[in-house]
């Protein structure tokens, strides 16, 4: 790889720009376990490596950009949540965060259940051999035919976020001959300290039927009714990149509530309580994610306290970690095409990936770290803003870090902790072909989803 300095940008800290950014590391060289998978290292010649492969070996195998996803470290996590629960909780994988066959299997290898919330991931669970009984199938408008299909394959539940869905639930299953297990999505006025455009659980939002006002009192009433639903309990779901338990506290008060209320009533205990998903990552140095067996310990407690209070029989806990799992298991790997640096601003790198591979600093704000790959450098430190090739200006990856001042047009840089959201949203923007998801385990490597190419787009465009 190239090593031609170019043209300085600001160095120091006592003339950098204002803006949210944190201070260059002591090394830059170093990667910080909370934001890189577990197999994550650099060999002798200072390149990054992972599962025991150079990245300069997976870029010229596979090109860049590409996602690389440290199989080992996903089964590890998988592995971490079910044991932190337990037998007596379920755990399910929120498929919307990274899906394909190969993870399937390996969710199913690792005894997790599996959350989708289309029919696309319907198709992709049991395509690859998760049995039906163990997946659960979320959306706020499920269509007709998947609402037929999920019932027909003998899903292990549904969970109905309307009431023109309690109807239409119980009315294919009836059809069918058959009685759905079903869940109640509710909104308990809890909005956790996240992005406002992912806290979901406030009630001016889109997702379930809210409890303040009682329709969700009412929801329970109805669908207890209906001879094609087995209601077996309560969905409730805050928000995402959250690192307070504070939240589910009152979260669990609400809903413990309301099971208390169903169970005057009604006579009735509901058997379940799915607290939903939402646990943060680490993106950079400054996030601090508790362990599974924290979040397991506090949940639990939080739920048996309130049941007791109630003087309910504590319920069978659910809960639905995606980026939690895959998030930290994959790093982007790019390119550097340009470095252009502007006097007493930043300096910008531009890389040949960008808002079609993570829409999320764009859509969200969000940050991200960023570490060259392709060696090591005892440069000084430059602030730079990495970005895309797209004719976008909001076309950013990483918006302020800091990376070594001699980079240089043909450096690999990676971008840590994007297994989660960034394949699963990324697009065609400019016709660009989605990257490759490449897996590595014990020195090998291989393709799980493959790079597009330009013979797909035009397969589609039949004009």
């Amino acid at each position: 790889m190239s090593r031609s300095a170019h043209p300085a940008g600001p160095r120091h800290a006592d003339v950098l720009p204002e803006g949210h950014y944190t201070a260059p590391a002591d090394d830059l060289n170093a990667l910080d376990p909370k934001v890189w998978a577990h197999t994550v290292g650099r060999d002798a010649d200072g390149v990054v490596t992972v599962g025991g492969i150079a990245v300069t070996q997976l870029a010229e195998e596979y090109g860049t950009p590409a996602y690389i996803l440290d199989e080992a470290d996903f089964r590890d996590r998988a592995r971490a949540w079910r044991t932190a629960f337990g037998t007596d909780a379920d755990v399910f994988y929120a498929g919307k965060a990274f899906l394909s066959r190969a993870v399937v299997r390996w969710l199913d290898e690792e005894g997790l259940n599996l959350d989708v919330c289309s029919g696309g991931e319907l198709a992709t669970a049991l395509s690859a051999g998760m049995p039906a009984e163990r997946i659960a199938f979320h959306g706020n408008n499920k269509s007709p035919e998947e609402i037929e299909r999920a019932v027909r394959a003998g899903v292990g539940r549904i969970v109905l976020d309307s009431f023109q869905e309690i109807v239409r639930v119980a009315h294919t299953a009836e059809s069918l001959g058959k009685r759905q297990r079903v869940q109640i999505r509710v909104t308990v006025g809890v909005e956790a300290h996240t992005h406002e455009f992912i806290a979901t659980a406030h009630e001016d939002q889109k997702f379930g039927i809210p409890l303040a006002d009682g329709q969700a009192a009412e929801a329970v009433r109805r669908a207890l009714q209906l001879d094609g639903l087995d209601v077996i309990g309560i969905h409730s779901h805050i928000g995402s990149q959250i690192f307070d338990m504070s939240g589910f506290e009152v979260a669990a008060h609400r809903v413990v509530g309301l099971l208390k209320d169903v169970r005057d009533e009604h006579g009735v205990e509901l058997a379940e309580i799915d607290l939903g998903g939402g646990l943060g990552i680490a993106y950079t140095s400054d996030d601090d994610p508790r362990e599974p067996h924290e979040i397991a310990k506090a949940l639990h407690e939080i739920v048996t306290r309130e049941c007791e209070g109630a003087r309910l029989r504590t319920p069978r806990i659910s809960v639905e970690p995606g980026r939690a799992i895959v998030g930290p298991t994959a790093f982007t790997l790019y390119e550097v095409g340009t470095v252009k640096p502007l006097e007493g601003l930043r300096t910008y790198v531009s890389v040949d990936g960008g808002m079609s591979d993570n829409i999320r600093t764009a859509l969200y704000d969000a940050e991200y770290s960023v570490a060259l790959a392709s060696r090591t450098s005892d440069a000084e430190p430059m602030l730079v803003r990495v970005v895309g090739k797209h004719c976008e200006s909001g076309d950013i990856v990483v918006k302020d870090a800091f990376l070594p001042g001699d980079l240089a047009p043909g450096d690999l840089i990676a971008v840590p902790a994007t297994g989660a959201y960034c394949r699963s949203m990324a697009s065609n923007y400019n016709h660009a072909m989605r990257p490759p998801v490449v897996a590595v385990r014990d020195g090998a490597a291989r393709v799980i989803v493959r790079r597009e190419t330009e013979e797909d787009l035009l397969r589609l465009d039949v004009g």
